[in-house]
């Protein structure tokens, strides 16, 4: 077990969090108590109220901010770790990586591949859900491609990237009920109706490596896709075709209501001016902050491998991002959940409020899961984390055990 993380813990007493500030979707709440029960939080109510019983699990956060567990809905990897390398360790070592930095709540994401990896991952996954018990929650999986534009391929490996084909997409789908969204590019022919088909199954239909106009934007949404995959990269913006201008991804994306929208926000792969356009236009209820990180994320720099270990490619990690050798380019980011609390707060100055909701309510309302994460309050499940005013993590609970405690003293 990770040094710091703490095991399988009771969940029939109850713990509870004192001496915090609970940040609600609206407000920042001082000298709060959470009070957790069976999994879920019971109540929030000012320290003062508490009236502890005989077996309670006090902690003392020590006036530190109490958050919704964060919820990361595109990572390929971490700590090393590929979640495409073929091995159930990969997917639990890199989700328990995230986990010392807040996220509670994962979506490992696929890259371009054959099918045979890709059923494997698959199969890896499946395995790993059901035995990771010291890590976040393994919500489902994240397909991205191979469906894609080979114009704005990016680090995806253009060997496979193809049109949709209902009898291969059909049978991905049938192969493992654990798949939660995919990303594809619309304007591919056939995209639209595997959107209506994913869509039909719940499956959260994604624009992103995608050269489209607006026009063919809007027949996306029309045809049930309803987010837009790592905004401004890898996809279309304003461009001439003869003539005549039109409106790229980008512009489609800031001016449609009907979309959310995620962003890297380690603050290299945007700029300060791109962060603050976007919280600006789309807002804190439409926007998702994600890692999109590999396997470089809570790692020294220094050399990587971009993808799995089998088939990927060497980058070498600095400044805060991974890089191709010859420094052309980025190569994936190497970010986790806190740092993208941390750059909004203090790169785009943003409210913190508002960043935490991005990284918390708004994705569990994109998954559909806001009826039990990303809000600190009765009956929400206690998926929690604890960190101080320069954003470093302290304690993560899921499900109100204990998974990573780096300075709690607990008494009961």
């Amino acid at each position: 077990m990770p040094a710091g993380c703490v095991g399988k813990g009771v969940i029939d007493i109850r713990t509870i969090l004192t001496n915090g500030t609970v940040i609600t979707p609206i407000r920042t709440l001082p000298d709060r108590a959470v009070i957790l029960e069976n999994g879920r939080i019971a109540a929030v109510v000012p320290s003062s109220n508490v009236e502890a019983h005989e077996g309670d699990r006090l902690i003392d956060v020590g006036g530190k901010y109490i958050a919704p567990g964060f919820i990361d809905i595109h990572t390929h990897g971490a700590g090393g770790h590929d979640f495409m390398d073929g091995t159930v360790e990969a997917i639990m070592e890199g989700a328990r990586t995230h986990l010392r930095y807040g996220t509670t709540t994962i979506l490992p994401t696929t890259l371009t591949s054959n099918l045979d990896e890709l059923f494997d991952t698959f199969a890896k996954f499946a395995q790993a859900k059901a035995e990771l018990k010291d890590g976040p929650n393994l919500h489902g999986l994240h397909l991205e491609g191979p469906y894609f534009s080979k114009e704005q391929a990016g680090a995806q490996d253009p060997r496979y990237i193809k049109n949709p084909d209902p009898a291969e997409y059909q049978r991905i789908v049938e192969a493992s009920s654990d798949i939660k969204r995919w990303t594809i590019a619309p304007e591919l022919p056939g995209a639209l109706e595997m959107g209506r088909y994913l869509s039909e199954r719940g499956i959260l239909c994604s624009i992103g490596h995608s050269n489209a106009v607006y026009e063919e934007v809007v027949a996306a949404v029309e045809n049930g896709f309803k987010h837009v995959t790592h905004l401004y990269s890898a996809m279309s913006g304003v461009r001439r075709i003869n003539a005549y201008r039109y409106a790229g991804v980008i512009e489609s994306a800031l001016l449609l209501d009907e979309l959310t929208v995620e962003v890297i926000a380690d603050g290299v792969h945007l700029p300060k001016s791109l962060l603050q356009l976007i919280y600006k236009v789309k807002g804190p209820d439409r926007i998702c902050l994600v890692t999109d990180s590999m396997r470089g994320a809570g790692m020294p720099e220094g050399e990587s491998i971009l993808g799995s270990l089998k088939d990927g490619q060497r980058v070498i990690i600095e400044d805060g991002v991974a890089k191709l050798l010859d420094r052309s380019a980025f190569a994936g980011s190497v970010s986790t959940s806190d740092r993208l609390v941390r750059t909004m707060v203090q790169i785009a100055e943003v409210p913190l409020v508002d960043a935490v909701k991005m990284v918390t309510l708004t994705p569990a309302k994109v998954l559909g899961l806001e009826y039990r994460k990303g809000i600190v309050g009765p009956g929400k499940d206690a998926d929690l984390v604890v960190f101080d005013s320069a954003i470093n993590v302290s304690l993560v609970l899921v499900g109100g055990e204990i998974r990573f405690s780096k300075d709690q003293e607990v008494s009961s």
